[in-house]
């Protein structure tokens, strides 16, 4: 099997600017917004009634520990211990994750390495899937607090939930750092309120506080059996938004994540479960809406305004992480180029994908209108991220075998204890699969079909490149017998990696038999770490007969500026003129093959139409409009050993 070439593929106030010194603050505005929420439905679903798990004591304290020793076991170790130390030089998320392993180069090229591959996309794709869903169920669950005050209102529960959504979507462009500033201040107060009403509940029961204790939790699971398992079905809301502080990483950074969930989220979280789990065991009848029922007298409605603006910045690590996501998909070939949008001068990692925040804000929509209530919705999310959080455990021990280099034993160990924990959750999950976990599984195995059938026709598309490029000692051969007309100026040729004299520049050589005075042969690579320092961001190589090979290298979270890094090539000593300067980019036009099966055919239509529609070469690389020329070639959509065959 050949392998994909990973590492290396083709305003404001100014009060609202963030303050280095604020990043745990901005942090919690950001990353454990959807952990953060999970109070306001959690508990609640664990007691669903087609559960059938009574209102005891150690029905209730047995949740209790399992909720407790969730944050404990998933966040606080595996995530904030083990995972965060996994970042690509200061990035994290999946894709960072599967980059820093590269499979092809630690592993080789064979069905390991592919099947982590696939792994790695796949996980990618149910993580888009879950910035759907989060801000559905977070902004959902919140609105839904009014009924209870005002049982006229439910008519109104959905269409407000719609418009708070789009306010909430239409904030994106301003930019991730600006929104945490503003946010942070409200998630802290949001986290004291959590902790304050939790210690008055406890205070009326403290024999809550035995939850602690872990035998409590096993207990129910041994004696409750089938009900006990699927319970964990619920108790996985608590830990939703890990996965996604995983992929926030390259916001804010570890040390600041680290500090916001130790020092304030952990100790809120615990202490407003053991509340509502004290309350319930008071009056039996709060389990309806738990954390609602926490509110003293005269303060429900100012506690459901703090939830509304809490959820709606819960949403706000999920719809970030998919960003950073969404720019490291497109520089390491998975997803067709868009448009991506710096918001920070100062933040690499903070970015905005107009196209990709106009589809999450339909999609949340969509669900919104289909699952009406947040009940439902809850049946409809979770499977997706624990499988996501079971394929991170996979990597993660690649990773630390073949990256960190610890032994097998330690690895093995380590990693077999994550998955012991989360298998029994994947189970549980697996029961909401007919209640609308189908929903987060189809439209990830829709966009996991998209995303391989883009990186396998990108992939065949150069191969068919080069078999169309001719070598440049046989050009150059010929340029000393035939020689052409010499244009004045600078011609730049992009390139794919490896490539010869590409079709562009023998397609302008047969049609004008005319060259520039000088040709540059111009590859763009994508390298496995985040970022390329500007010192080696030029490789130059002179070939002769007026030809220069110009590598510009960039890292999978950065975005290509060509005029910036020639200006980098001039300094280290190649004489370039821009107001002399035109630049030759290929315009492929893919003809599908109609003698193949339908399904081949039908991946080769589908990588058109991507192909077609995405982001022209000129605006990705930044290219001056006034200085391009494209030259239009047609190329068979599979490489020649498909069609041969």
């Amino acid at each position: 099997m050949k392998a994909p070439h990973l590492p290396s593929l083709p305003a404001l106030p100014a009060i609202l600017s963030k303050p280095h010194g604020l990043a745990p603050l901005a942090a919690l505005g950001v990353v454990y917004g959807d952990i953060g929420t999970s109070p306001l439905y959690a508990l609640r679903e664990c007691f669903s009634p087609h559960l059938g798990v009574a209102l005891t004591v150690p029905h209730v304290l047995g949740v209790l520990s399992l909720i407790f020793w969730s944050l404990i076991l998933i966040v606080s170790l595996k995530y904030q211990t083990l995972v965060l130390r996994a970042d690509n030089r200061g990035e994290g998320g999946i894709l960072a994750l599967l980059a820093l392993l590269n499979p092809w180069r630690t592993l080789g090229q064979g069905r390991t390495a592919a099947w982590l591959m696939a792994l790695g996309i796949f996980g990618a794709a149910l993580l888009y899937c879950d910035g759907m869903i989060t801000p559905a169920i977070s902004v959902l669950s919140a609105v839904e607090g009014i009924k209870i005050a005002a049982p006229g209102f439910e008519p109104y529960v959905v269409p407000l939930t719609l418009v708070i959504l789009v306010l909430l979507f239409s904030l994106q462009s301003f930019g991730t750092a600006r929104v945490g500033t503003v946010f942070g201040p409200v998630m802290a107060v949001w986290f004291i309120t959590l902790a304050v009403l939790g210690i008055i509940a406890i205070s009326r029961n403290p024999g809550v506080l035995l939850a602690l204790n872990p035998w409590y939790g096993l207990r129910f699971l041994v004696v409750e059996g089938k009900a006990g398992l699927l319970v964990l079905g619920g108790v996985f809301l608590v830990v939703t938004g890990a996965e996604a502080l995983y992929a926030d990483l390259g916001h804010f950074g570890r040390t600041p994540i680290r500090q916001a969930w130790f020092v304030l989220v952990l100790p809120a979280l615990v202490l407003n479960y053991l509340g509502q789990g004290a309350l319930v065991l008071i009056e039996p009848a709060a389990i309806e809406n738990p954390f609602y029922a926490l509110a003293p007298p005269g303060m429900l409605y100012p506690l459901v305004a703090l939830a509304t603006v809490a959820t709606v910045i819960a949403s706000q690590a999920l719809i970030s992480g998919v960003f950073s996501l969404v720019r490291q998909s497109i520089q390491l070939g998975i997803m067709p180029r868009m448009r991506i949008v710096q918001t920070s001068s100062a933040e690499i990692g903070q970015v905005y994908a107009p196209a990709v925040n106009f589809a999450l804000m339909l999609s949340c929509m969509a669900l919104v209108l289909a699952f009406r209530t947040s009940g439902n919705l809850a049946a409809a999310y979770g499977l997706a991220i624990t499988i996501t959080m079971l394929i991170t455990s996979i990597l993660l021990y690649f990773t630390m075998r073949r990256v960190w280099l610890w032994s097998g034993l330690v690895s093995g160990l380590l990693v077999g204890a994550m998955i012991s924990v989360e298998v029994p959750f994947l189970l549980a999950n697996l029961h909401k699969l007919h209640e609308g976990g189908w929903v987060t599984l189809a439209a990830g195995g829709m966009l996991f079909f998209t995303m391989r059938t883009w990186d396998q026709g990108r992939r065949n598309l150069i191969t068919r490149l080069r078999a169309e490029s001719e070598p440049l000692e046989s050009l150059f051969d010929r340029l000393d017998h035939h020689a052409p007309v010499r244009l004045p100026g600078t011609a730049i040729f992009l390139t794919a990696p490896r490539l010869g004299a590409p079709p562009s520049l023998q397609y302008l050589l047969r049609h004008t038999h005319a060259l520039h005075e000088r040709v540059i042969l111009l590859t763009v690579l994508i390298e496995e770490s985040p970022r390329v320092p500007p010192g080696q961001r030029v490789e130059w190589t002179p070939l002769g007969h007026g030809f220069d090979r110009l590598v510009i290298h960039y890292g999978f979270m950065q975005s290509p500026d060509l005029p910036a890094a020639l200006a980098q090539a001039r300094r280290a000593g190649l004489v370039i003129d821009l107001a002399e300067t035109t630049f030759f980019i290929g315009r492929e036009t893919l003809v599908v093959n109609r003698s193949i099966p339908w399904f081949l055919r039908f991946r080769e239509r589908l990588y058109a139409f991507m192909f077609r529609n995405s982001m022209r070469a000129i605006d990705f690389y930044k290219i001056p409009p006034e200085r391009a020329v494209e030259i239009g070639i047609w190329v068979p959509a599979e490489p020649p050993a498909a069609r041969a065959t």
